[in-house]
């Protein structure tokens, strides 16, 4: 279908802009120019009780819809290129499934490359998830983009090392080093992420490892059977659409129960653009409504 509305308004305001691409900022400025955008793109701050901490030593935001509730658990994972984002600029999104889904969300500040690269990331993951289920509550992980790539490589590990998972919760998610899919192809410039970001943020999260390391390439892994049931989010407008297809077929054909939530007319990144993208809104009541079933 066309592109949606919204979206390509929101396309033609930043190309007004004249900004640099981002593979011409340093991760420092990209970081910065994330961060600064938040407050305009985010859209309305649902409630929440807010508290920032640490656990197994990873620095967390943790989003309780009410206070003192025995409540299961969100492990987040937000996006960014594993380069950029963190806990502040997907705190709407992480207030929204927190109070729509009745659980308590616990977005991680994982370690960024360049300055610390790949498993860093998995690693700082791994551990507040772990130390999460040690808490006897349900559990789920979730993510969005190079943070949806993370939340299926804890998927994959929670298999291996016998941790319960109720949900792999996947918005548009990093699955494959392929940059030669078709949608890679087809949407290589003009819709927010290209293909060249996405280049310049491997680039910068694998350093000298080979790209298609199961960890970091979770389609490559030798099975998906037996991981945690998954929701799928793809956007046609999207370089990743087609990983995220395949990574559904193939958990499909491994046997895992697999929600696919197709966007069409949508583009990478709008779900942290509640603010200027209102079908980020319904998007958290599909995450929210699967959340609740899966904690039922």
């Amino acid at each position: 279908m066309p592109l949606d509305p919204e979206a390509a308004a929101y396309l033609r305001q930043q190309a007004a802009l004249g900004l640099r691409s981002i593979q011409e900022l340093t991760p420092a400025e990209a970081r910065r120019r994330m961060e600064d955008a938040t407050s305009a793109v985010g859209g309305p701050a649902e409630p929440a009780n807010i508290t920032d901490t640490r656990i197994a030593g990873v620095p967390v935001r943790i989003f309780d819809p009410a206070e003192g509730a025995d409540l299961p658990t969100l492990i987040w994972l937000h996006g960014g290129g594993w380069v950029q984002g963190s806990v502040g600029t997907h705190d709407r999104p992480c207030r929204a499934l927190a109070h729509r889904a009745r659980c308590r969300v616990i977005s991680v500040d994982y370690r960024l490359a360049p300055e610390d690269r790949f498993p860093a990331a998995v690693e700082d993951a791994w551990a507040v998830a772990a130390a999460a289920a040690a808490e006897c509550h349900p559990v789920a992980v979730g993510g969005d983009s190079a943070g949806g790539n993370l939340a299926a490589v804890i998927a994959l590990r929670a298999r291996d090392r016998g941790l319960p998972l109720r949900l792999q919760l996947l918005v548009y998610p990093v699955t494959d080093c392929d940059l030669d899919r078709a949608s890679y192809l087809a949407c290589s410039e003009g819709y927010g992420l290209t293909r060249e970001a996405m280049r310049w943020f491997w680039s910068y999260y694998m350093g000298p490892v080979v790209w298609d390391h199961p960890e970091a390439s979770p389609f490559r892994a030798s099975t998906l059977a037996g991981v945690a049931p998954a929701l799928v989010m793809v956007c046609e407008y999207d370089p990743l659409r087609d990983e995220g297809l395949a990574y559904a077929a193939r958990l499909r054909a491994a046997g895992v129960t697999v929600q696919l939530v197709e966007q069409p007319g949508m583009i990478h990144g709008f779900f942290r653009l509640g603010g200027v993208i209102h079908r980020a809104d319904a998007a958290y009541d599909q995450c929210a409504r699967a959340l609740r079933q899966a904690f039922a």
